[in-house]
């Protein structure tokens, strides 16, 4: 019984997961659209990058014992390469200094990446120090992943729109943490369950703001609907007044 539901867990994660790395495709057909980054962020990709590459290591024989992690290996290993595409698309369509900052920032990540891998391969000698090497980082990019979205947190409280906190990178994360959570404690995996104790709250943190300012947007948009038709409504009897005058004076 448990094995099976382990493997239900172990399905439903990946398939949120899937689904947390694919949400910003429809983010990115609107700028490739309109040939523009507008205001969007290219951090929450970076980070998820970040995330994927060490996670795709930690799954792998080097590092885990065997293939006791293989669905860890296959989801992220998806994720590379879907955020390696969402990157190079803002980069393709951002101007110059946020080419200059995306640039840098991915460099960066690629470089720890590669420090790390080469650590844990030749200074650690056994399973046990490299799964807990690589996991603590993992750890550290796990939860900046989670809480990249975060980054557009003021620009959606100063301007009351959710416009550039996109609902399904929200809720995708959200679901994606409960099912790591849970697949990390039936696993008995610490170093799996750990970053979703973080990622959880974050996640319905995102989800408050997004309806909390997603309702007040529509609460703030129907009354100046109205007002616009009351005031049409209002000018109508002026006009008619005005073209009533002015028949009566050419009458005159």
């Amino acid at each position: 019984m448990g094995d099976r539901l382990r493997l239900a867990v172990r399905i439903m994660g990946n398939a949120s997961s899937l689904l947390l790395y694919a949400a910003p495709i429809l983010t990115f057909t609107r700028l490739v659209r309109k040939r523009s980054t507008e205001e969007f962020s290219c951090i929450p990709y970076i980070v998820a990058l970040s995330n994927c590459l060490l996670y795709t290591w930690y799954g792998l024989p080097v590092v885990s014992y065997k293939w006791e992690n293989f669905p860890v290996i296959t989801i992220n290993g998806l994720g590379i390469i879907l955020e390696l595409s969402f990157i190079f698309i803002y980069l393709w369509f951002a101007p110059t200094r946020g080419k200059i900052k995306a640039g840098t920032i991915t460099t960066m990540v690629m470089v720890i990446f590669t420090v790390t891998a080469i650590i844990s391969a030749f200074v650690f000698h056994d399973h046990h120090h490299r799964k807990v090497f690589v996991g603590t980082i993992g750890l550290v990019a796990s939860v900046a992943m989670y809480a990249a979205p975060l980054v557009v947190v003021k620009q959606v409280i100063m301007t009351k729109s959710v416009e550039f906190m996109p609902f399904y990178l929200s809720f995708f994360s959200f679901l994606a943490s409960v099912l790591w959570l849970a697949y990390g404690q039936l696993s008995h995996d610490l170093l799996l369950a750990s970053p979703n104790l973080v990622g959880l709250p974050l996640g319905i943190l995102q989800l408050g703001l997004y309806c909390k300012y997603r309702k007040r947007g529509i609460i703030e948009e129907e009354p100046s609907k109205w007002d616009l038709e009351h005031n049409n409504i209002q000018e109508k009897p002026k006009h008619m007044q005005l073209s009533m005058n002015e028949d009566v004076n050419g009458k005159i």
